[in-house]
């Protein structure tokens, strides 16, 4: 008689080494999104910007992507994940992260961070510096969704000058020629005619809310033509005859 099969216990370390995991693509090393207010803020600035230049075809917006600068071409060092980038003077298409030895050494015109608890002493500090110096971004601003703290800077002879609001408190963007200012809650573009850019759903809904306005003053206009007509019969005119 053969001897009884034998069960091989297999610890964690053995069970680790014989497992060959799918190497990893480095994405991103900043922290997950805090709340729903920093993803629908990233979320509304995208989709706000894309619409207003939807005729346009020399930029490139995004947000919570990588933007990798290595100087030695490498995926694994020198990375950043700003909330929300453009970048001017570049083929509109879409792409799974920002590689700037790829794209002609193109670094964003303009970046937007949305400030939380674990992100703001780093986009205060940190990225503040590395937005300066390496990225040389003409123009960056913050957020927070929660304080509703905003500031934004410029970079003036290769140096961030704090941006002055207006006396709405909006900051303009010369990248971009907006103004970006809170509405609401929630950080927004501006025109120079001081108009904010709506959403295509805003959009809609003001055409929607025209087109019922206009109905509601026809109708209004009907009953008063009827009320007249009514009014001439009583005094013994025959409105078809006027």
């Amino acid at each position: 008689m053969s001897e009884p099969a034998t069960l091989e216990v297999i610890s964690d370390d053995t069970l680790e080494d014989r497992v060959i995991f799918p190497p990893g693509d480095i994405l991103s090393d900043e922290p997950p999104l805090e709340s729903d207010l920093h993803r629908d803020q990233i979320d509304l600035l995208i989709r706000l910007l894309k619409f207003w230049w939807r005729e346009k075809q020399d930029f490139y917006a995004s947000g919570n992507l990588t933007i990798y600068y290595s100087p030695n071409q490498k995926k694994s060092e020198y990375f950043r994940g700003p909330d929300f980038f453009v970048v001017l003077g570049t083929e509109k298409k879409d792409r799974k992260s920002w590689v700037v030895w790829q794209e002609d050494g193109k670094y964003p015109n303009v970046i937007v961070e949305i400030l939380s608890n674990s992100t703001a002493a780093v986009d205060k500090g940190f990225k503040i510096q590395v937005y300066q110096d390496t990225f040389r971004t003409p123009d960056y601003f913050w957020f927070d969704p929660v304080t509703m703290e905003f500031q934004g800077f410029h970079l003036v002879d290769g140096k961030y000058q704090e941006i002055q609001p207006t006396t709405d408190g909006r900051l303009w963007s010369q990248q971009l020629e907006l103004y970006l200012g809170v509405y609401e809650g929630k950080l927004r573009f501006f025109t120079t005619e001081n108009q904010m850019i709506p959403s295509s759903e805003e959009l809609a809904q003001q055409e929607s809310l025209r087109a019922q306005q206009a109905e509601e003053r026809a109708q209004q206009a009907e009953q008063e033509i009827a009320r007249l007509r009514e009014l001439l019969r009583t005094q013994g005119i025959n409105p078809d005859n006027i």
